[in-house]
Order: structure tokens, then sequence, then C-alpha cells
């Protein structure tokens, strides 16, 4: 792993799904974007976030613990994504395509958890 933030792959991926979640939202009618649009934008750029804030700490179990916390808004961002596929507000193809992402990039977190992890030593 390298010293710079943006060295990080699953931080890039995650920055730029939440970059296209923005570009998917911002099209949206007013009602959509103020109540699934806000909460998907905001879930899934808590994504790239929480793996940011983590980076940015001393001891390896609070970056792990921010790292869970982006779990968690992958999650989310999948259950945003169902409600704007079953609204309409989304077309099959497209949220197949960032579910796919979504996938991706958690596979990704877990292998970076894990990896965070296995540097025990260089954190005392």
């Amino acid at each position: 792993m390298g010293n710079r933030l943006e060295d990080l792959e699953i931080y890039n991926l995650s920055q730029i799904f939440g970059e296209q979640i923005w570009e998917l939202v911002i099209k949206w009618d007013y009602l959509a974007k103020d109540t699934i649009g806000k909460q998907l934008v905001r879930s899934a750029d808590s994504i790239a976030a929480n793996i940011s804030e983590g980076f940015g700490r001393f001891h390896y179990k609070e970056n792990k613990n921010f790292c869970y916390f982006s779990r968690g808004s992958i999650l989310e961002t999948k259950t945003w994504l169902q409600k704007a596929k079953s609204r309409k507000l989304i077309e099959e193809e497209h949220y197949q395509l960032l579910m796919k992402q979504l996938e991706l990039i958690h596979l990704k977190l877990n292998a970076y958890i894990k990896f965070i992890g296995k540097n025990i030593l260089n954190d005392q």
C-alpha cells in the first residue's frame, strides 16, 4: 500500500462510482431528487468518504472501523438503487451495470480490510 490515498484502487473505484450516481440523479425531477436521490447520492459518496477517513487514522483498528462503515454504505446504496429501479427512475440495464460495480467495490473493500489487519506490527 502506498502512502497516498489516491494510490488505493478501492478509493478510486468508489470515487468514480459516486460521480456516476451523481450524474444519474442530477437528471431526475424534484420529487425523485429530494427523496431517493439525496439518499442515494449520500450513501454512494459515503463509500469513498469513509475509506478516506479511515486511511487518515493512525491506528489500523480505526481504519478498519471506517471501512466497515463504508461496507454498510455499499449495502445502503444497493437498497436505494433497488428503490430507484422499482420506481422506474433507472432502467434495468443501467441498474445491472451499477450493481455489478458495487459488487466489485464490495469485494475489493473486503480484500482491503483483510490487508489492513496484516499491518499490525507496523501500527505499534
